[in-house]
C-alpha cells in the first residue's frame, strides 16, 4: 500500500513553501514548517492560512526527523538545498523520502548530494493560484528514482486535489522552461520601453485570457525568486532567453521584490492589492477627430466580427466585400451572430434591429467615401493589404483614419503604400472581436496624435479596452506569445513530454485558458507558423526559429483543429 506520508516537513516559508504548507493542512496531513531563524519563522507564520493548531513552527531542522517526506522550498540556490538535504539526511530514517521544490537546478544532482539518490524527487509547485482546483504539480524523477516513490508521491499529490504530471529532469522542466522565458521576454520588452507596464499586462489578460499579467506574476512570485530561477536556467543551458533582463537585478538589489515587499513593478497595499501607477492608454489627453460613420473592408471572420462590434456600439457601419454575394455573406453572418445573443438573453432583440439597420455591405469601394474611420481586414498578406491601402487613399475623405487590423505585419508598409501616411494606424482586433475586450493601437513614426487619438476614442465607445505600441513585429501579444508556443512545439519535438502533459501543466498549473499546444491548434498551424516566420524574419534571432515540427506539420496539410488534425487529433 502506498504512503500517505501523514507528517511532511516543510523547510522554508515563502511564497512555495506557504502554498505547500495549506494545502498539506487542508489535505489532512501533520505539517512541521521549519524556518531558518526566529524573524523569518514569525514572518511565515504571519502568513500562513492554514489554522495554528495544525502546524508545528520551529527553527529546529531536526524535528524534520518525525516526518516521512521532507520538502525543501528554499531560494533557488544550489549550495542552500545541498546543504539542507545533508543535514536532514544524517538527522532522517532511511526510509523518509526527500523533495525539492526547484524551477532550474537538476533534481538529479540534488538528489545525489543529499545521499538518498533513488528517494528524492523534484515538485514543481505553481504557487500563485491556491484557489484553483486541481492545480498540476510537476512531478520530476531522476533515473535513479525509485518507482515505488514517484508511486507514493502521486498518491499524495492526488489526495490533495492536484494533477501529477510526470516530466523528465531537463532544465525548467516544462513549465518552468516555457513560463520564465516568457516572463523575462516581458521584462526586456518593458525595461527598453517598448510599451508600458500596464499595456503589457493588460494585452496579456485581456488578449490571451491569462490569469494575470507577467509583471504581475513576477511581483507575485517574488523577483528575487525569479532572478535566481532564470540564473539558473541560463547557467545551466546558456541560452540567452533566460539571461535575467538587468531591470530584474537592479530591482532586486533596491529590495523591490514584489508583493512581499509591498512594492515591485506595481505598489501593494496592505492585503497585498496593486495600487495606482501607470497605465495602459495614452497617459496624456491627446485630440481625436470625430468619427460618425465606420467602414470596414473584407468579409472574413475578423471583418465580419469588427462590422457587428460597430453597428451594435451605434456607429453606421459600411462593409465592403471583394462580391456582392461575400457581402451578403458576411450581412447574414452579423445576422447569426446577434440572433445567437438575443437566444442567450445577452442582446435584446430590438438591439438586434436597429443594430442591422446599421449595417450597410456591398463590394464598392466608393461606398466608403463617408466614413471617417475606415478598418481593413483582408488577408494577412502585406501586398494585398498595401493594394487596398492604396485604393482607400484615393476614395477616402481627407482627414479620414485608415487602420489596418494585421496581427504582426508592419503597419508602416500599408501607411507608405497611402499619400496620407500620418493618417494611417494599426487596429488589432482580437478574435472573435465581439467577444474580446482587447484592441491594440499600433503607431508607426509617421502617424499623427490626431490619428493616434481617434484610434483610442474610438475603441473606447466600442467597449473595448485599447493598449498603446509602437510599430513593431508581433505588437504585444504576439511577441510574448508566439515564442511561447513555438517553444512549446520544440519541446514536444524533443521530447521533454507529451503534447497532453505539456497542455495540463500549462492549463492546470499556470491556469492559462488552454495549452499552448491546443491553442496552436485552434489559431491554425499556418497562421502561427506564418506569424512565427514574421517574427523571425524581423529579429534575427535564433531562438525565433519556427520550429521543425510546426513546419512538417504544415506541409502535411495538418493546419489543426480546422482540418482535424494538428498537434492534437481534432473531431470533424
Amino acid at each position: 500500500m502506498a504512503q500517505c506520508f501523514p507528517t511532511v516537513a516543510v523547510f522554508g516559508l515563502g511564497t512555495t513553501g506557504r502554498h505547500l504548507v495549506d494545502a498539506l493542512v487542508r489535505g489532512g496531513r501533520r505539517v512541521i514548517a521549519v524556518e531558518r531563524d526566529e524573524p523569518a519563522l514569525r514572518r511565515g507564520r504571519a502568513e500562513v492560512a492554514a489554522p495554528g493548531g495544525a502546524v508545528e513552527f520551529t527553527t529546529d531542522p531536526a524535528a524534520a526527523a518525525r516526518a516521512e517526506l521532507v520538502v525543501e522550498a528554499v531560494p533557488e540556490r544550489l549550495e542552500t538545498k545541498l546543504g539542507l538535504l545533508a543535514r536532514a539526511h544524517a538527522d532522517c530514517p532511511p526510509e523518509t523520502v526527500f523533495a525539492t521544490t526547484t524551477t532550474g537546478l537538476p533534481v538529479t544532482e540534488i538528489a545525489v548530494g543529499s545521499g538518498r539518490t533513488d528517494r528524492t524527487v523534484g515538485l514543481h509547485l505553481f504557487p500563485l493560484g491556491p484557489d484553483r482546483e486541481q492545480p498540476a504539480v510537476e512531478v520530476v524523477g531522476t533515473p535513479l528514482t525509485a518507482d515505488a516513490v514517484l508511486a507514493d508521491v502521486r498518491e499524495l499529490l492526488r489526495d490533495l486535489g492536484r494533477i501529477p504530471v510526470r516530466v523528465a529532469d531537463r532544465p525548467g522542466f516544462v513549465g518552468g522552461a516555457l513560463t520564465m522565458a516568457y516572463l523575462n521576454s516581458a521584462v526586456v520588452m518593458y525595461e527598453r520601453r517598448y510599451a508600458s507596464r500596464d499595456s503589457i499586462d493588460t494585452a496579456m489578460t485581456l488578449g490571451c485570457g491569462l490569469p494575470m499579467g507577467p509583471l504581475a506574476q513576477l511581483d507575485a512570485m517574488g523577483l528575487d525568486t525569479a532572478r535566481d530561477s532564470l540564473e539558473a536556467l541560463y547557467e545551466r543551458t546558456g541560452d540567452p532567453r533566460y539571461a535575467p533582463a538587468p531591470t530584474l537585478a537592479h530591482m532586486v538589489t533596491a529590495g523591490l521584490l514584489g508583493v512581499k515587499a509591498g512594492r515591485g513593478f506595481y505598489e501593494y497595499g496592505a492585503r497585498g492589492a496593486a495600487r495606482g501607477g501607470e497605465t495602459d492608454g495614452l497617459g496624456e489627453p491627446v485630440p481625436a477627430r470625430a468619427v460618425r460613420r465606420i467602414g470596414v473592408v473584407g468579409s472574413g471572420t475578423m471583418a465580419v466580427g469588427v462590422a457587428e462590434v460597430c453597428a451594435r456600439s451605434g456607429y453606421p457601419t459600411v462593409l465592403v466585400a471583394r462580391s456582392e454575394l461575400r457581402a451578403k455573406e458576411a450581412t447574414a453572418a452579423v445576422e447569426r451572430s446577434l440572433e445567437r445573443g438575443v437566444r442567450r438573453g445577452k442582446l435584446a432583440p430590438e438591439l438586434l434591429t436597429e443594430a442591422m439597420g446599421r449595417l450597410a455591405a456591398g463590394c464598392e469601394l466608393q461606398a466608403l467615401g463617408a466614413c471617417d474611420l475606415v478598418v481593413e481586414a483582408v488577408a494577412e498578406d502585406i501586398e494585398v493589404k498595401r493594394a487596398v491601402f492604396a485604393d482607400l487613399d484615393r476614395v477616402c475623405a481627407p482627414g479620414a483614419v485608415l487602420a489596418t487590423s494585421t496581427s504582426s505585419l508592419p503597419v508602416v508598409e500599408c501607411a507608405m503604400a497611402t499619400r496620407r501616411p500620418e493618417d494611417v494606424i494599426g487596429m488589432h482586433f482580437f478574435n472573435p472581436a465581439p467577444v474580446m475586450r482587447l484592441v491594440e493601437v499600433v503607431h508607426t513614426v509617421l502617424t499623427s496624435k490626431e490619428a493616434l487619438g481617434t484610434a483610442h476614442a474610438v475603441a473606447a465607445a466600442l467597449g473595448k479596452r485599447a493598449v498603446d505600441c509602437p510599430d513593431r513585429a508581433g505588437f504585444i501579444v504576439n511577441a510574448l506569445l508566439f515564442p511561447y508556443l513555438n517553444s512549446a512545439v520544440a519541446m514536444l519535438e524533443e521530447g521533454w513530454a507529451t503534447a497532453a502533459d505539456i497542455d495540463t501543466v500549462m492549463a492546470a498549473g499556470q491556469g492559462y485558458p488552454m495549452g499552448p499546444l491546443r491553442l496552436l491548434d485552434v489559431i491554425g498551424l499556418d497562421v502561427s507558423l506564418a506569424i512565427q516566420r514574421t517574427l523571425h524574419g524581423t529579429f534575427r534571432d535564433p531562438a525565433l526559429t519556427p520550429a521543425r515540427h510546426l513546419r512538417r506539420l504544415v506541409e502535411a496539410g495538418h493546419l489543426g483543429r480546422k482540418g482535424g488534425r494538428g498537434l492534437h487529433l481534432h473531431e470533424r
